[in-house]
């Protein structure tokens, strides 16, 4: 049920002045240090992802074909991790296990509403062409005519 006009109101009132009294407690709330540590793992798996390349490129050259294979499979894990990071996803749930989601921010600012994918539009039983000529007469009418 989504949220009447006046409550949305009252709680950006209330959030505006969460913000006012006590902003880092707002910030907290708002996901900022979930973005910072996504952040952090980025830069870690880019690091990581760096080293895997050194290692692959010394394989390589020193003809070590076990080392080679090592240092891709270690850029390949740190690529994921760290795409995983800047999107902002959760890891996968494990058999058994509850999923985790997260949330950033309030999304009072945003209006209360959530974004979710539009309702596809029931279709019509009439064949296509009927919707067509239907359209098409509504749109000679609304033009006087033409």
């Amino acid at each position: 049920m989504p949220l009447s006009e006046e409550e949305l109101r009252l709680l950006e009132q209330m959030e505006r002045a969460l913000v006012e009294e006590d902003p880092k407690f707002a910030s907290t709330l708002r996901g900022t240090s979930f973005k910072r540590a996504a952040r952090r793992r980025a830069i870690l798996a880019g690091v990581v992802f760096v080293l895997g390349i050194a290692v692959l490129m010394s394989g390589a050259i020193f003809r070590l074909i076990p080392v080679g294979v090592i240092g891709f499979v270690v850029m390949l894990i740190s690529a994921t991790y760290g795409l995983t990071a800047l999107r902002g996803r959760a890891t996968p749930a494990k058999e058994g296990e509850v999923k985790e989601t997260r949330h950033h921010g309030f999304g009072v600012v945003d209006g209360g509403r959530t974004h979710r994918p539009k309702a596809r539009r029931e279709r019509s039983s009439a064949p296509f062409m009927e919707r067509m000529e239907e359209r098409w007469r509504r749109r000679r009418d609304d033009n006087g005519g033409f």
